[in-house]
């Protein structure tokens, strides 16, 4: 019998896997990624572990499913008209994601896996971090196509900037993204000074 989340007919395992995501994202908010359990996950989700053993190869690829599916609902690829609006309400969600507590244990903890376990690492650059870049992407190309983009800066150095100094806040300085750098990101990134 195949009862793979996202079957069509399969609502019963649907439920079951988002509760699986759920469950393994409040873990983590609540006892880190070290403490982090495939029985803690699933005593609280009310799955058996050999359902989420069948559908996920570790702890780590739970959190990414969970990571994933929370980001594809809360990132737009807004089109506002103009690259300044564009870019500003892209930074508005991605930072608005990345400030709540539960997606910051997360991440921080996915980034620790992704540079101990190479497997691993590969899953969660195509999984999960391509897409972001990707998302941006969007974003980044129609400005390139309406002409703009600032001279001298390529679309891939935008997109370094934007996930670097996130990716910089949340791991090294700890400090969360604000409004205050979203507003300094679409300054230095649009060449406007209004």
């Amino acid at each position: 019998m195949d009862d793979r989340p996202g079957r069509p007919g399969r609502r019963r395992s649907e439920e079951s896997r988002l509760a699986i995501l759920a469950a393994a994202a409040e873990l983590t908010a609540e006892v880190g990624y070290a403490g982090l359990t495939i029985e803690g996950i699933a005593a609280r989700s009310g799955a058996g572990k050999q359902t989420i053993y069948r559908w996920w190869a570790s702890k780590a690829d739970v959190l990414l499913d969970a990571l994933a599916t929370k980001a594809d609902l809360h990132i737009p690829v807004p089109d506002e008209g103009d690259y300044a609006g564009d870019l500003r309400a892209f930074l508005t969600a991605t930072f608005e994601l990345g400030r709540r507590d539960q997606v910051v244990a997360v991440l921080r903890a996915l980034m620790a896996e992704a540079q101990i376990d190479p497997e691993f690492g590969e899953r969660f650059r195509d999984d999960f971090l391509q897409l972001r870049r990707d998302a941006l992407g969007v974003v980044v190309s129609r400005a390139a196509a309406r002409g703009d983009l600032p001279p001298g800066v390529s679309p891939e150095t935008v997109i370094d900037i934007v996930f670097g100094t996130l990716w910089y806040r949340l791991l090294a300085t700890r400090r969360l993204p604000d409004e205050r750098l979203i507003e300094e990101l679409v300054t230095t990134l649009t060449g406007s000074h209004e």
